[in-house]
């Protein structure tokens, strides 16, 4: 098999890469006879020399590779027809900015597979940048927090810089009485918790992070979704994540209190557009509700977070949400607004040591499936939306949405 490591084509850039020049050797080891190439990026964070150094092919075109592997949304014009691509494709969503790339998938024959539906039979994801993004996340709202008040200056992360870098610049955050709470029990939410930890912020059980008055300690506080959902009717009853599935009607959420509790906000839990908004734009402009930053790390557009009403860059992270009029300000314009960061590529402030992590997921998880079986691999087979052209039966769903009827 031929397998491609395509260039990045998104704007605004993305820096990372599916592998780095050791993994690529690593897997040739183990898999004789695999052959591959890299499509030569001038943005990319490993130079196109430091494949070349290990004697791996740097081309212009992979179009004798059968298998391709990027990060994240590739161009429409950059797509090969009938050609096996791994990205993050953000469409099964129903994301309407990417409803042309589903149109062009099926058109052009391709088959396509989705890192995000890479799981296990719990169906946690096998591998993922999610780590990162809470990290990156939680220095970004920190900064967004000290730009806003003037406490604290941190500098914007570039491609060179690294999580201890990070973890010396926030020391002292954890001087200022902040209450953080965090959405979400995963890897993203692990991430966020791993640099409030290092630099000194206290972990809360819920219960006492709603007690505790702002202003007493730096502290953080993170919410399982079973702890931010409640049934309408049977609120007592054991919380089922196969009947939130079933049924997400029957939920309402219960976050707000701890939304009113907290000074910072890291939105770090996934979330279904079935399932029950988490803040809306009423309970944003309720009285009780002081928060100052909300760092929505999962980015859903539009999400259940109401203050989130757009992506933002690396180069320009921060708007301010207006809760009185439900409309998008210029960052930090009035102490009376909520600023909001929600940059969609996180990772990609720390794009040598994400991609190195996440590489590492596909060296040791992901290749020996791919290598093996193929698509006959159910792992691989479940992560596939479009086969050959095609929807395939799982994600069926989308054949409104691909033809422009949803």
């Amino acid at each position: 098999m031929k397998i491609g490591i395509i260039r990045e084509t998104k704007t605004p850039e993305d820096n990372r890469v599916a592998l780095t020049p050791e993994q690529i050797i690593a897997l040739q080891h183990s898999f004789p006879g695999t052959e591959f190439k890299v499509q030569s990026s001038a943005i990319r964070a490993y130079s196109d020399d430091a494949y070349r150094a290990l004697g791996i092919p740097v081309v212009d075109s992979l179009e004798d590779c059968q298998v391709l592997f990027g990060i994240k949304e590739a161009k429409l014009a950059s797509l090969l027809p009938g050609k096996h691509y791994f990205f993050f494709g953000h469409l099964a969503k129903f994301q309407e900015h990417n409803r042309p790339l589903l149109q062009k998938l099926l058109s052009a024959g391709i088959t396509f597979s989705d890192y995000e539906y890479l799981v296990d039979a719990q169906n946690q994801r096998l591998n993922s940048f999610s780590w990162w993004a809470g990290f990156v996340g939680a220095y970004n709202t920190l900064r967004g927090y000290g730009l806003r008040s003037g406490a604290f200056t941190l500098p914007a992360p570039d491609k060179s810089f690294t999580t201890e870098q990070i973890y010396a610049l926030c020391q002292g955050c954890a001087k200022l009485p902040l209450k953080i709470i965090i959405t979400g029990s995963g890897q993203a939410s692990e991430g966020a918790q791993a640099l409030l930890q290092r630099i000194g912020f206290q972990e809360l059980p819920p219960p006492e992070f709603l007690r505790l008055p702002k202003g007493s300690r730096a502290c953080y506080s993170f919410l399982k979704v079973e702890e931010m959902l409640r049934h309408k009717t049977h609120p007592q009853q054991p919380f089922s994540f196969s009947d939130l599935q079933k049924n997400p009607g029957d939920y309402q959420s219960c976050f707000f209190p701890y939304a009113c509790a907290a000074d910072l906000l890291l939105v770090c839990h996934y979330w279904d557009p079935a399932s029950p908004v988490h803040l809306t734009r009423g309970q944003l402009k309720a009285i009780e509700m002081n928060l100052q930053v909300v760092g929505d790390v999962t980015c859903d557009i539009p999400g259940s977070i109401e203050s989130t009403l757009r992506s933002s860059t690396h180069s320009e992270p921060f708007f301010d949400y207006n809760p009185r009029t439900g409309k998008e300000e210029p960052p930090f314009s009035s102490l009376q607004n909520i600023s909001c960061m929600a940059v969609d590529s996180l990772p990609n402030a720390l794009p040598l040591e994400a991609s190195q992590s996440f590489g590492e997921g596909l060296r040791q998880i992901v290749f020996p499936l791919l290598l093996s079986k193929y698509l006959n691999d159910p792992t691989i087979a479940g992560a596939t939306i479009v086969r050959e052209g095609k929807l395939t039966p799982k994600f069926a769903y989308l054949a409104d949405f691909a033809a422009g009827h949803a």
